[in-house]
């Protein structure tokens, strides 16, 4: 009867494949043999590594890579000592790898990824390799209570816009919004207040406030592609000439997100503003107010909690949350 290898996988001892940096990799190499099988070294590979791919196959435009993970073992075999033969049954190769510090977060993109996983590598003397991979979640959190304190501060914007042409047709629309803070988690809300005070003689058709994210993806030093997206919407109706329209606390809902910045890679920028927005009724330009804010893991503490830090896991969802990915195009 030939040799036959029945299991062959890589087991992590953190089920729930999610890390930070700074934390032990650890788990085994578990395989199960029917026969004697004579083996020449079993690799081990671990990979951390950021993609930023425009275009694909032959219509690939730009492609530019960065590593943060780079490690090679052996968990079986030395180079020049031949083979070593496994009994039947199940065998079991731990590995332990200390995580560097500063990696960024697991991330999944249209254009670009920064993705982690291992490797093994199982050689026979005949030439023949058995391989397999898996893959693990790198979360580099953002504690927003380690940040600047004016980010949990009320913050505002506001602008006059001059609608219309001539001194009789033209008039000013005044806008003020206000953010109860600058930043936030997954699953918080952002609390809007607005001021419109129109005093032209023209109809504003709609205002609306939308929290948008935008991704960019740079190779070699130049901006590939970029994305931006409305996560969640909130909309007002007509404000008729010399009338005026107030937003009082409404709610914009914080979808599962990743934080801002994917902090220690070079190739993907990510980050998060509200932008409010007038609509003219006459063929005007929509007036824009941004107002950016930081997208974290962990909320602000208030001062009476006694935890004096966050809890370490992870307090939503994965970071590698992409709906759109699979829209058609």
């Amino acid at each position: 009867m030939p040799r036959k290898l029945l299991k062959f996988l890589i087991v992590f001892d953190n089920t729930s494949l999610l890390y930070f940096p700074g934390q032990f990799l650890s788990g085994k190499v578990l395989m199960e043999l029917q026969d004697d099988t004579p083996v020449l070294g079993l690799h081990f590979h671990v990979v951390g590594e950021g993609v930023v791919r425009v275009g694909s196959g032959r219509t690939e435009r730009l492609f530019d890579k960065e590593n943060y993970i780079d490690f090679r073992m052996r968990l079986l075999g030395e180079p020049g000592h031949g083979t070593s033969v496994l009994s039947p049954g199940i065998h079991s190769f731990p590995f332990k790898l200390g995580l560097p510090m500063g990696l960024p977060s697991t991330f999944l993109g249209t254009h670009g990824w920064v993705q982690y996983y291992c490797k093994a590598a199982l050689r026979e003397p005949n030439g023949l390799t058995h391989k397999n991979q898996q893959v693990f979640i790198v979360m580099n959190p953002i504690d927003l209570n380690l940040e600047p304190p004016v980010l949990s501060q009320e913050f505002e914007c506001s602008v006059e816009h001059r609608i219309g042409v001539g001194c009789v047709g033209a008039g000013v629309v005044s806008c003020r919004v206000a953010l109860d803070r600058g930043a936030y988690v997954p699953g918080e809300s952002i609390a809007l207040t607005a001021t419109i005070v129109n005093n032209s003689r023209h109809a504003i058709k709609a205002s609306r406030a939308a929290l948008t994210e935008t991704i960019q993806y740079s190779a070699h030093g130049k901006l590939a592609a970029k994305e931006v997206r409305e996560l969640a919407v909130l909309r007002h109706g007509k404000t008729r000439a010399g009338e005026a329209d107030r937003w009082r606390g409404e709610l914009l809902y914080v979808p599962p997100l990743p934080p801002t910045n994917l902090r220690g890679c070079h190739l993907i920028t990510v980050s998060y503003d509200v932008f409010f927005i007038i609509e003219p009724k006459s063929l005007e330009k929509e007036v824009k107010l941004q107002l950016p804010i930081l997208l974290g893991t962990y909320p602000f503490r208030d001062e009476h909690d006694e935890a004096p830090h966050p809890p370490t896991h992870y307090p939503s969802t994965l970071p590698i949350f992409r709906p759109w990915l699979h829209e058609k195009h």
